[in-house]
């Protein structure tokens, strides 16, 4: 049974820093791509960041050069680290894991693998 199980979702003050963490477990982890998605309230789901296969990595434009998406494979683990926090961060941060293609890495009809997600709020 695949399982995605996001943490460290927190009232952060903008400026900031946040990291979030998602623990997989069901799957050839190594093999998959993984994704950071966030969906705030009256809006769609919007791509944050992706790792494609265990290779490189893909960002949002809103987040480029503040997010940094990273993967432990030997814990099975993608993290968000969330630095410079903006108000617009705020949202509830869901992780994504699918074998995906290349031009679909942004996408999220495209993973198949879910977590329950984990809200982000932040001061202003």
């Amino acid at each position: 049974q695949v399982q995605l199980v996001e943490s460290g979702g927190d009232l952060v003050q903008a400026g900031g820093s946040l990291r979030l963490s998602c623990a997989t477990s069901g799957i050839t982890f190594t093999s998959y791509s993984v994704a950071w998605f966030r969906q705030a309230p009256g809006k769609e789901r919007e791509f944050v960041a992706a790792n494609f296969r265990n290779t490189n990595t893909y960002y949002g434009d809103s987040v480029k050069g503040r997010f940094t998406i990273s993967r432990d494979n030997g814990k099975s683990t993608v993290y968000l680290q969330m630095d410079t926090v903006k108000p617009e961060d705020a949202a509830v941060y869901f992780c994504a894991a699918g074998r995906v293609i290349l031009s679909s890495v942004r996408n999220p009809n495209q993973y198949y693998n879910w977590g329950q997600g984990t809200q982000v709020a932040v001061s202003s």
